[in-house]
């Protein structure tokens, strides 16, 4: 229920053209909250989803006024908890696409989704560097690094920004680049929140029209042989190959492949930057292993890219983890079984180990602040959507499950794969990023927002 103060501030964001800011009490409230995860609910003081910067730094300014948090709901799967205080800034009002062909850029607005970018791009022959989930945010993925299907071959996401625009605590929009506010551009590329309210990003595109990629999904008897074979067929590919390996326990519903509906599957996922008969060449152990239920892989468009994960793009109730690896190995392979494959009795609805390194192990220039560079695999864990389950079992077995990976698990963490389920290694402090780079985020964090407008845990300093 909205309180007199509440609604006050609404009536003063509104007189100051803010149009759409909305209190508890308004029927646009509810919605304007909702993200993907259906497990967590907002509750703010107040919902302002901007149409413009000026917008944002209308509410920036209020929010000093009155000595109110912000904090940014995004358009992706990544948020860590409740909006429980203050201002919540939803950004799907500052959803715009513009494509640059000749300079090969794209100036991208806070509410816009990958696909949208690859669909300005796409007419042009040109690719944007998006995640598995293309019908997630923009914004939020550069901030936390980004890993997509071809990342071995271009590197982070966040490598190929040029420039972000900003709205910081004191209110006023600033242009974060090369050569202005360099401390702030180093630490939005890779930092994730607490730096403001980013309003526009431009970034670089590649000319890419195709590439060979998709999924070979295999039967849970040949689980087993298929991770196994991963692990060694994984270490010495080339960067023009982007590979994960998935173990699902699909629902079985009509819109998927009658083959797969209602099992557990084992996927190999393929995203490769050149001829299609080098790939071939590749994948040959691949396809030695066993004959797969589908066999989806081939020459696509790039505009496609998000067929190669089919991740889902329903809102549901989410619980998950992520670790890095410093190998994988048929040993690893083994273990992740005995956990989590076809004979545990586990309410997991994915388990993936992605290959890292190639060109994100490279550090750009201008450097940033992305962390886990030095990784070989990531393991990432999402839990069965069982509201029941979610705050009980399914964080348990995730721990269980990095437990037993002990084995081979690196001492960090990579921000945008950090999840609910991430618990502490007693002794062992898991961080997303080396000491001197969140050291150095703290301080910019503290020159920029010294009043800490942007509350932002630093997620696994101190976990």
């Amino acid at each position: 229920m909205s309180t007199n103060l509440d609604v006050s501030l609404v009536v003063e964001l509104r007189a100051a053209g803010v149009s759409h800011a909305y209190a508890a009490s308004d029927p646009e409230y509810r919605s304007a909250l909702l993200g993907f995860n259906r497990d967590i609910t907002h509750t703010p003081e107040l919902v302002v989803v901007p149409q413009s910067a000026s917008d944002v730094t209308a509410t920036v300014t209020l929010a000093n006024r009155h000595g109110l948090p912000v904090q940014v709901l995004g358009k992706g799967h990544g948020a860590q908890a409740a909006v429980t205080a203050g201002i919540a800034v939803a950004t799907d009002g500052l959803a715009f696409v513009e494509v640059d062909p000749a300079a090969r850029t794209a100036r991208v607005g806070a509410g816009a989704t990958w696909t949208d970018v690859l669909d300005a791009a796409a007419p042009h022959g040109l690719a944007a560097l998006c995640g598995s989930a293309p019908h997630v945010g923009v914004v939020g993925y550069l901030l936390g690094g980004g890993i997509g299907p071809v990342a071995r071959t271009f590197g982070f996401a966040a490598d190929h920004v040029r420039c972000i625009n900003v709205v910081t605590a004191d209110g006023g929009l600033v242009r974060a680049d090369a050569e202005f506010n360099q401390d702030l551009f180093w630490a939005l590329r890779g930092g994730k929140g607490g730096f403001g309210v980013v309003v526009e990003v431009e970034i670089d595109l590649f000319p890419l029209s195709t590439l060979y990629g998709g999924a070979l999904y295999y039967a849970a008897e040949d689980a087993a042989a298929v991770l196994r074979t991963f692990a060694e067929w994984s270490h010495n590919l080339p960067d023009e190959m982007t590979t994960s390996v998935a173990m699902l326990r699909l629902p079985p519903l009509p819109e998927l492949p009658e083959p797969l509906r209602g099992r557990f599957v084992c996927a190999v996922r393929i995203g490769y930057v050149g001829a299609a008969d080098d790939a071939e060449a590749l994948m040959a152990p691949l396809r030695e292993v066993a004959r797969p239920l589908i066999d989806a892989v081939g020459m696509m468009p790039y505009q496609e890219i998000g067929r190669i994960h089919a991740d889902p793009v329903d809102p549901m109730p989410v619980m998950e983890g992520g670790i890095l690896l410093h190998s994988f190995t048929a040993a690893a392979a083994d273990a992740l079984l005995e956990v989590a494959g076809p004979n545990a009795d586990v309410p997991l609805a994915a388990v993936e180990v992605r290959l890292l390194g190639g060109a994100l192990a490279r550090t750009p220039e201008p450097d940033n602040a992305v962390g886990g560079r030095g990784a070989a695999y990531s393991l990432h864990v999402v839990g069965a959507p069982v509201p029941d389950l979610l705050h009980t079992v399914i964080p348990e077995v995730i721990d269980t499950l990095f437990t037993t990976m002990g084995g081979w698990r690196s001492l960090s963490t990579q921000i945008n794969f950090f999840g609910r389920a991430n618990r502490p290694v007693p002794g062992t402090p898991v961080t997303s990023w080396a000491p001197h780079v969140a050291a150095r985020l703290r301080d910019v964090r503290r020159k920029h927002d010294p009043a800490g407008r942007f509350p932002y845990p630093l997620h696994g300093e101190a976990i």
